[in-house]
């Protein structure tokens, strides 16, 4: 179409403020159409450009071709961060076809805002957390700017708050918060303004958070209880409760403990019940000594290493009538003597008897229901006293006692207080304890005892054997129950030679002899007997006659000797003027008579003289001696001398008519004639032989050689079976012992090295093994060594060949060893896939062994 001046009022320049809102008019304008054009606008004013480029703008039609640019909030127009001016390019046409475009320059005018806030502050409520008891600091930093970017104004309300904001936006705590004492929150108006008054406010909320720096405390007052005891197990004391501060009004999660070492009580460690855990015996050790029991009891706000405070508690146990009456000993057994006085006291059974209740008024009891068979004669003083006295005389001798020793009383001792055994005792609702006293009647020494007879006379033989029985004293006693006799010697009963010849039995009063009684010393002996009772005695009179028997033989000096007389000794003759006298002290010399017992004697050779009737006789030679006839032959005569006596001394009679005979040996030796003979000194040779033999306290010796024997024999067939392992384990079973060994010896002294090389980092020739991989230094003058083997084993199924390979002898020089006779090439490596043949396998000789340079063979780098 044609371009028309449609556009009224354009090209135009306008403002607008900045962060006008969307619908304020900017700019206004009017469509200018031709008359004869009745259609009108075919397309309406439209902004179709703008430089630069934005939405910022709209046109809206005022009615009648008037039509404004006005603002569309999209975005918002900002001064400092948008362009200060704006071109838009306004398009119209009309129904004709005919169009205009024309510009309206637009600037953006500053306006003064109100500052902003930024950060958290911007978009929500800033809520602050302060510990209590946090030093007064910075607590938080208000960020906030003022578009026109001016310097900004802080402040803080309400001015009450412990806080306080500074210029740079910091805001201070004041205080060191207490939570239980304080609030809990605080709200604070912040407000930024710029130099012109504008300003924009906002809430910090600030929450005082609770620590826990308070210690609980206990909120029970009371302290000191009191329960009985025997309470039973779990049965409550105590509600122990405790507040902590740091809790404030919620419930307080607390923990009990108790500190103190206790065994009768617990402690709920949740809700502070306090409980008995066992069995309290108020009459038992300690608690009868103490029975107030004290607790540290602890709470705490945590269960471990939480604040928390002690209280002590004082629990005291009250004794309560839980133990009957105890005797100790149940039983008595107490002596009385016979015709005791009335009224003596025989036992106080509360001195045995206690009730091990600790309160005073729980442990006192009472002894009544004396009873039992002969009671009457016994009472008790009164039922409290326990006092058993007599009351009647016993007499054991008189014939109207009922003959009893032993009287049986029983007593019933019981509380005097109203028991309770319910704890204890729960099948008793009483209890009753039974004393039984045994009193026995103690018979009273009052007769003495009396012999039968005054004197007693016994005739004995002299002879009579020692331990004989020769007569008894019998004594009697009147009192009842009969007391046993004790019989003894008391004087005489002894002689010179013995101090006591006789003996009583102290129970039945035999008498008999301890020493052989002897008529020629004593004929007659007395001595005194005495019959007792323990505590009265009476004596007698024993006369002992003693009877003579001949019991004495001849004693005659001497009564052995050796003569010696010649063979041509006249008959007739006193021999060497023996003679012998003899005595005896219960015969008359008179009565004695003299018999040789020839012995070996054959011939009457000898004679005593006189042969009876006297106590001195000879011996006499009653024959000669004929050794040349052959009538006598024995040279020494052993004489056997017989003196027997009669038994004479007296004309009295006699027990027994016996004869007693003494005895003398005589030893002659009859002289041959003398003839001439050569003296030989005697002499002798000691031979000592000495002999090993065997001791049975040297058992040992056998015993150690034979296990030492048997210890070294496993020692050594042990050591020969590692050796035939290992040789097992090393050589192959085709090959032979020697092969192995060998082999194994110079594959480790000839090792081939078939390669040079240089050391990148010592720059010195070495030499390897290509297939071991082995090493040393090259001397400088030595060439490459060649590599020699000799392949002896034949074949791989021969079996009897063996690998040897010739090493030069050790004893020659290095430099003059020479190479192998018949070198052979190296055998070709198998290809992949082929085992390495024996022959292949065969061993490779180094030609010469070269000693290591260094001290030794190292690896190059």
């Amino acid at each position: 179409g044609r371009r028309t001046q449609l556009l009224k009022g354009l090209p135009a320049t306008s403002t607008v403020e900045e962060n006008s809102a969307a619908g304020v008019s900017v700019y206004s304008f009017t469509v200018a159409v031709s008359p004869l054009v009745s259609e009108g606008v075919a397309i309406l004013p439209t902004i179709v450009n703008s430089n630069p480029l934005t939405e910022a703008f709209g046109i809206e039609s005022k009615g009648d071709l008037e039509f404004g640019v006005i603002t569309t909030g999209n975005p918002v127009l900002d001064y400092e961060t948008m362009p200060k001016s704006f071109d838009l390019q306004i398009f119209v046409e009309d129904t004709t076809g005919r169009t205009d475009l024309n510009i309206l320059t637009i600037q953006v005018t500053d306006k003064n805002e109100h500052p902003v806030f930024r950060g958290n502050m911007a978009f929500q409520t800033v809520t602050i957390y302060v510990l209590e008891g946090t030093p007064p600091q910075r607590i938080y930093q208000v960020d906030a700017a003022d578009p026109e970017n001016v310097k900004l104004k802080y402040s803080l309300l309400p001015a009450t708050v412990p806080f306080s904001i500074r210029e740079s936006g910091a805001i201070f705590s004041t205080k060191k918060f207490d939570y239980e004492k304080d609030p809990h929150w605080y709200f604070l108006n912040i407000t930024v303004a710029d130099p012109d008054g504008l300003n924009s406010t906002k809430t910090v909320n600030v929450n005082i958070i609770n620590i826990n720096d308070e210690s609980p405390y206990f909120t029970t007052k009371q302290r000191i209880y009191r329960i009985p005891e025997e309470q039973s197990p779990g049965a409550i004391v105590a509600n122990i409760t405790a507040k902590d501060p740091d809790d404030e009004d919620s419930p307080s999660k607390l923990f009990y403990s108790i500190q103190s070492p206790d065994k009768y009580f617990s402690i709920n460690p949740g809700t502070g019940v306090l409980q008995v855990t066992r069995r309290i015996d108020r009459d038992a050790l300690p608690l009868r000594l103490h029975p107030n029991i004290s607790l540290a009891v602890r709470v705490e706000d945590s269960p471990s290493s939480g604040r928390g405070s002690e209280m002590e508690i004082t629990i005291i146990i009250d004794d309560v009538n839980d133990n009957p009456p105890e005797c100790n000993p149940s039983a008595f057994r107490k002596e009385a003597n016979e015709n005791t006085t009335p009224g003596t006291f025989l036992v106080d059974l509360r001195n045995y008897c206690k009730d091990i209740d600790v309160d005073p008024s729980n442990n006192q009891f009472s002894f009544t229901g004396l009873s039992g068979f002969g009671s009457d004669n016994f009472a008790l003083e009164s039922t409290v006293s326990g006092r058993l006295v007599m009351t009647g005389t016993i007499d054991l001798e008189n014939p109207s006692n009922p003959g009893v020793e032993v009287y049986t009383l029983t007593v019933r001792v019981q509380d005097i207080a109203h028991p309770n055994y319910s704890s204890k005792y729960p099948f008793y609702i009483s209890f009753d304890n039974i004393i039984y006293i045994y009193i026995r009647i103690k018979p009273v020494n009052e007769f003495f005892p009396v012999f039968r007879d005054l004197s007693y006379v016994f005739s004995v033989s002299e002879i009579t054997k020692v331990g004989s029985s020769i007569g008894r004293v019998h004594a009697t006693d009147k009192d009842w129950p009969p007391n046993a006799i004790t019989y003894s010697i008391v004087a005489g009963a002894g002689t010179r030679d013995y101090t006591n010849i006789f003996w009583i039995s102290p129970t039945k009063g035999d008498v008999r002899i301890l020493a052989r009684l002897d008529y020629e010393t004593t004929q007659k002996h007395i001595f005194t007997v005495q019959a007792s009772d323990q505590e009265r005695s009476t004596t007698a009179s024993v006369t002992v006659n003693v009877l003579e028997v001949n019991d004495e033989e001849p004693v005659c000096s001497p009564n052995f000797s050796s003569l010696q007389i010649p063979v041509n000794l006249a008959v007739g003759t006193n021999i060497n003027g023996f003679r012998i006298e003899c005595q005896d002290r219960d015969s008359d010399p008179r009565s004695f008579r003299y018999f040789i017992n020839e012995g070996t004697v054959t011939n009457n050779h000898f004679i005593f003289s006189p042969s009876a009737g006297s106590n001195t006789s000879r011996l006499i030679l009653a024959s000669r001696f004929d050794y040349e006839n052959g009538l006598d032959t024995n040279w020494i005569y052993s004489l056997r001398i017989h003196i027997t006596d009669g038994n004479l001394v007296s004309d009295r009679d006699k027990t027994t008519h016996l004869i007693k005979t003494g005895t003398v040996t005589l030893t002659i030796r009859v002289i041959p004639n003398p003839t001439s003979a050569t003296t030989t000194t005697p002499s002798f040779t000691v031979v000592t032989k000495k002999e090993n033999l065997y001791s049975g306290s040297a058992w040992y010796v056998p015993f150690i050689i034979t296990l030492g024997s048997l210890l070294l024999l496993g020692l050594l067939g042990y050591l020969g079976l590692l050796l035939l392992a290992w040789l097992r384990s090393h050589c192959p079973s085709r090959f032979h012992f020697t092969f192995c060994v060998s082999s194994q010896t110079m594959t480790k002294l000839n090792t081939v090295f078939d390669g040079e090389a240089r050391d990148p980092v010592t720059g010195r020739i070495y030499e390897f093994n290509t297939r071991s991989g082995a090493r040393r230094w090259k001397k400088s003058n030595e060439p490459l060594q060649p590599i020699q083997a000799m392949l002896v084993m034949p074949s791989a199924n021969s079996g009897q060949g063996m690998d040897r390979a010739e090493a030069p002898s050790k004893k020659e020089p290095s430099e003059k060893r020479k190479d192998l006779t018949a070198p052979t090439k190296p055998a070709a490596k198998p290809s992949a896939g082929q085992s390495e043949t024996p022959g292949q396998a065969g061993l490779r000789l180094q030609k010469k062994k070269e000693e290591p340079e260094d001290g030794g063979l190292s690896t190059p780098a």
